[in-house]
């Protein structure tokens, strides 16, 4: 074969290898097309920091992020959380599962079985979007200004971190612990309780407890750490030891302390005529939640179901704009009362109905209805239940509403109860309201979520001991507590307590 015969035949072989090479691209160009990849985004994911809520910064990519993505970041943040107790609990009507999902929502978007995407998709975990560090559950005494302080004195045995869930922060007497097993079956998350117990009230407050948590519900050990307090004045004869209280086996056919006559007639507090010292108990309890994020509110106000993990969820998700505006904020809920012969409703379906009915009514709507008048409340009551959890108006604490009561959704950065104030003096809230309007904080209304009264209408009745001790606290917060509170935050136009 020739010289020239042996070009022309590789001239061949490079042109027909060229022409492969270029149809192996353009087909494997048309499937990348098809795989909807956009390089040029690919190649800078935008990132988007803010400190809203506590949060950190959070990398965000909207045109990446798959839905099998979004299930993969759910698989990795059940992991991270496998520490949580998840056995089974119930209660003497039934068993129910506590499962740890129960304290971060059903999937990335709040919905079952959905594929669509929001608009708006954090790339992290809900542990780094609430950003904040584990406390301790360690039992401690410590006095706080008058009052001796049990800490930690009955401690809840599930492990939660800071993150995961939210704790309900509340106080009262031994008389109003039939109100915690009803509670509990409706939030399913931690709850820490301050415990009035002066004198000879402590031995029937230890014994409620011991009752509760040996003949009542699982979830009273797993979920409820109990705080102790009393006044240096009316100090307990015997204070046992944290261990024991928690080791003793109590007695269940004695029933419940709270239901025996013997104790409930001779009170140690009635007897000396002393006061509740309501704020003391709602600080104790919400100083000592060990989660970031908390529900302060009074134990015989029932939360609507599903409540923690909604609104995690909510947090989670961040594509809602009123989330990101710099005003401090907490998230308020609506309150109902409903008469002694029904259910507190399960939803806001149900709730909606009863309260077309006349069997609900709005809070305190015949004690002070301006106390608990919350903004936008008609059109609330009147829009349709949703899925999941949303904000449905941001309110202030001005004009109409400058004297509003708001219950809410906060973290331990929000400001304190004042502590001289007693819950029959009233006006317990009154200043810490103040404070809030103060200091310019937005009261994001949650739409599907609310708080009912246990069932019983409250009506007014005349108490003239509390009438004298209510004149005497108003002259206290207006001639004491609300120049402090001048000196202290300033003032706003519109405020007032």
């Amino acid at each position: 074969m020739s010289v020239m015969t042996r070009r022309n035949w590789a001239l061949r072989l490079s042109i027909i290898l060229n022409v492969c090479v270029l149809l192996y691209v353009c087909v494997h160009f048309g499937s990348w097309q098809e795989d909807g990849t956009n390089w040029d985004t690919a190649a800078a994911v935008p990132l988007v920091q803010d400190n809203i809520l506590g949060s950190e910064s959070i990398q965000i990519n909207s045109s990446l992020k798959t839905a099998q993505e979004a299930r993969a970041t759910k698989v990795t943040g059940s992991e991270e959380k496998k520490h949580v107790d998840t056995s089974t609990t119930g209660s003497a009507g039934g068993t129910k599962g506590v499962d740890a999902t129960k304290f971060v929502g059903k999937d990335e978007h709040g919905l079952e079985g959905q594929e669509s995407r929001p608009l708006v998709q954090p790339s992290i975990s809900l542990k780094d979007a609430v950003g904040c560090n584990d406390k301790s559950l360690e039992p401690r005494k410590a006095q706080r200004g008058d009052y001796w302080v049990l800490y930690n004195y009955v401690p809840m045995t599930m492990s939660v971190s800071c993150w995961e869930t939210i704790t309900y922060t509340t106080h009262g007497d031994y008389t109003f612990l039939d109100n915690l097993e009803p509670l509990l079956e409706r939030w399913k998350a931690p709850v820490s309780i301050a415990m009035h117990a002066p004198g000879n009230d402590f031995q029937p407050t230890l014994d409620s407890i011991k009752y509760l948590r040996n003949c009542g519900s699982p979830l009273v050990s797993q979920l409820v750490t109990f705080h102790l307090y009393f006044s240096s004045k009316h100090v307990p004869k015997v204070v046992p030891p944290s261990e024991k209280v928690i080791d003793e086996i109590y007695n269940c056919s004695l029933g419940a302390p709270w239901a025996n006559p013997q104790y409930t007639s001779k009170m140690y507090k009635n007897e000396k005529k002393l006061l509740y010292p309501v704020n003391v108990g709602r600080n104790v309890a919400r100083e000592s939640a060990v989660t970031h994020y908390l529900l302060a509110s009074d134990i015989e106000l029932y939360p609507s179901p599903e409540l923690p993990s909604k609104f995690l969820e909510m947090i989670r998700r961040r594509d809602q704009p009123t989330l990101f505006k710099p005003n401090p904020k907490v998230f308020v809920l609506s309150i109902f009362e409903v008469d002694e012969k029904s259910l507190p409703p399960i939803n806001k379906t149900a709730l909606s109905k009863m309260l077309k009915s006349g069997t609900a009514i709005p809070f305190h709507k015949k004690l002070c209805s301006s106390c608990h008048n919350v903004p936008k409340s008609k059109e609330w009551q009147e829009a349709p239940e949703t899925e999941g959890l949303h904000v449905f108006h941001v309110g202030k604490r001005t004009g109409p509403f400058v004297h509003w009561e708001p219950i809410f959704i906060g973290t331990n950065s929000d400001p304190w109860y004042d502590e001289r104030l007693s819950w029959e003096g009233k006006s317990d809230k009154m200043t810490q309201g103040y404070e809030l309007c103060v200091l310019d904080y937005d009261f994001l209304i949650l739409d599907n979520a609310f708080l009912v009264h246990r069932p019983g209408i409250k009506i007014f009745k005349k108490d003239q001991r509390r009438e004298i001790l209510t004149a005497k606290t108003n002259v206290l917060i207006s001639k004491i507590i609300v120049p402090e509170l001048k000196v202290m935050y300033g003032v706003r136009k519109g405020c007032a307590v």
